[in-house]
């Protein structure tokens, strides 16, 4: 570790820190339909799509009608992105004549986008056409990251209102979202993506002839606006299979530290909109602060453990740390630092393999993601996933001080605590029952590049990484198969709207109920003490994930022995 390394990590957590009060600034007036500096421009715009769909603004949904209206959203938003990749190979905008993608890697593609998970088992560049990229997945990008942020918003409202039935409008919050949030800025970002040097283009792919004289064929496209939201919208899902590691979706230092600035700018600036939303700018810096405590508790272990190398390379004289599988061009401290943002935030755009570094280095992103991505988290999702701790977080203060437990002056009650545990306990459920199945099965164990405990982490991390929504994977592990594709598929469906439903019937209950004045017994939830205990909380509900996860490859490996089966004990 050097002082160069710290000082890019402090000055990315400046610069993140610095965006939180504008932006949330932006963002609360764009959701509590006050005039913004864009509302002259957009505004008009935003009156002729409900004019168009048919839509009252005024109209707001209970929770339930919420829920439903973005769950109808999403089932056609699959069925459409499932048919146009199937149907790639004679749609338009296909100069490379790239073929109709199979059918259960079509259904993992779309449920990954859809999710806002963005997992890839395939090379974008070998294997979509330009329109798969444009209208299959980078309109999901802008959809799904809008949809978590509206989420997050509903359930703002359900803390800051009282004795109310509704908890707003699901199309309302989407098309202000993506029209006056993630259009505006992700215009601008591409723009400078391009000038950084990365590719913009319909035109076909560039053929070159390299120095011994082979032919080369150089992969471009309409890279900079899907990177841009890729980023933005914390949904990963590169153009290019190497994602950030590839030079046209991050050409230099500038780019990267830029894009790893964008994946947190607007997770974290949720925070402050809680805050204003609630009528109390300090909860939301509480919020953040717990997040902050995790994130650069990660990011020193990561960081500590690249910078020192391992036994094995220090035994043959490598000094200088860990660079097996780093960006050479960015060197140990950024590649770790978007490794552990990366899983931080629920955006698989990663520019080193995970599978690459060090055994300690490896185990914080699967921590990270193990937590429920509530580190900042993606965008909306990591806010919501946070709540839903709070609420277990308050129900044990109110135990330790003995009283019915409150929040924002809204009772912690027992159908609070059941959806937030409902919410909570699926993941865990997705993580390591998809694991359990896959390493007891022999098209499961016929995945992994490597035998014994490492690949067992491949097929753990492929189901945390699915079920979080986060997308990275470990490297290794053949995913593109009937029964991966099936499997994680399912495991990303679960692991978002298991969540989210939940998420949305705790809003609606709060939003319904009266206020309750603060006493001498209410815990306050604006200092360290809360966020000592909401930290403690997450780490203690985190664990039953992780140790159980810990515990599970030597039962997994007696199993598949008993059934005949063999999972190595090399690696």
């Amino acid at each position: 570790m050097t002082p160069n390394g710290w000082i890019q990590i402090a000055l990315f957590c400046a610069v993140v820190v610095a965006l939180v009060k504008p932006l949330g600034w932006y963002m609360t007036r764009v959701f509590t339909g006050e005039r913004t500096p864009l509302s002259p421009v957009l505004a008009p715009v935003e009156r002729g799509l409900y004019r168009v769909a048919g839509i009252d603004e005024r109209h707001e949904q209970t929770w339930l009608g919420y829920g439903l209206a973005m769950l109808a959203f999403h089932v056609l938003g699959f069925v459409l992105l499932y048919a146009v990749l199937r149907l790639q190979d004679v749609l338009p905008l296909n100069p490379m004549g790239q073929s109709a993608v199979a059918p259960d890697l079509a259904f993992n593609t779309a449920a990954s986008f859809v999710t806002n998970t963005n997992w890839q088992n395939y090379g974008g560049e070998s294997t979509l056409s330009y329109l798969s990229q444009m209208l299959g997945l980078t309109h999901q990008n802008f959809l799904s990251a809008a949809t978590g942020i509206a989420l997050a918003v509903a359930l703002i409202r359900g803390f800051s209102r009282a004795s109310a039935r509704t908890v707003g409008s699901f199309w309302v919050d989407l098309t202000r979202c993506t029209l006056y949030v993630l259009l505006p800025i992700c215009l601008a970002y591409a723009l400078f993506l391009v000038s950084q040097g990365m590719p913009q283009t319909l035109g076909a792919y560039v053929d070159a002839t390299a120095l011994e004289g082979a032919k080369q064929t150089i992969a471009v496209g309409p890279v900079a606006s899907q990177v841009a939201i890729k980023m933005l919208g914390t949904n990963g899902g590169g153009f290019f299979n190497a994602n950030a590691a590839h030079p046209f979706e991050n050409p230099t230092a500038l780019s990267n530290f830029v894009q790893i600035v964008s994946i947190f700018a607007l997770g974290a600036a949720l925070t402050n909109v809680f805050g204003r939303m609630v009528g109390d700018e300090r909860q939301g810096w509480a919020i953040l602060a717990a997040m902050g405590v995790l994130f650069l508790a990660g990011v020193a272990v990561t960081y500590g453990s690249e910078a020192s190398g391992s036994s094995v390379l220090n035994g043959l004289g490598l000094t200088g740390g860990n660079m097996e599988g780093k960006e050479v061009r960015f060197g140990i401290v950024a590649s770790a630092l978007f490794a552990v943002v990366t899983t931080a935030a629920s955006c698989g755009a990663v520019n080193a393999m995970h599978d690459s570094f060090t055994a300690l280095g490896g185990l914080i992103p699967l921590i990270n993601m193990q937590l429920g991505e509530i580190i900042v988290g993606g965008v909306g999702a990591g806010l919501y996933g946070m709540l839903v701790f709070v609420v277990v977080a308050i129900f044990v203060a109110g135990l330790m001080v003995g009283r019915t437990p409150e929040y924002l002056g809204k009772k912690i009650e027992a159908r609070e605590v059941k959806m937030a545990m409902l919410a909570i306990l699926c993941l865990p459920l997705m993580m390591l029952g998809g694991t359990a199945v896959a390493t007891v099965a022999a098209a499961g164990l016929a995945g992994p590049a490597n035998a014994g405990p490492h690949g067992f982490s491949e097929i753990l991390y492929a189901f945390t990484s699915a079920a979080a929504n986060n997308g990275s994977a470990f490297g290794g592990l053949s995913g593109n198969t009937l029964f991966y594709n099936s499997l994680l598929g399912l495991g990303m469906l679960v692991g978002r709207f298991f969540v989210i439903i939940p998420a949305l019937a705790i809003a609606g209950s709060l939003a319904a109920k009266k206020r309750v004045p603060a006493s001498a017994g209410t815990f306050p939830t604006h200092g360290g003490l809360f966020v000592g205990l909401l930290v403690g909380v997450i780490l203690i509900v985190g664990g039953l994930t992780f140790f159980p996860s810990l515990a599970l490859g030597p039962v997994v490996e007696h199993l598949a022995g008993a059934a005949g089966q063999t999972f190595g004990t090399g690696g």
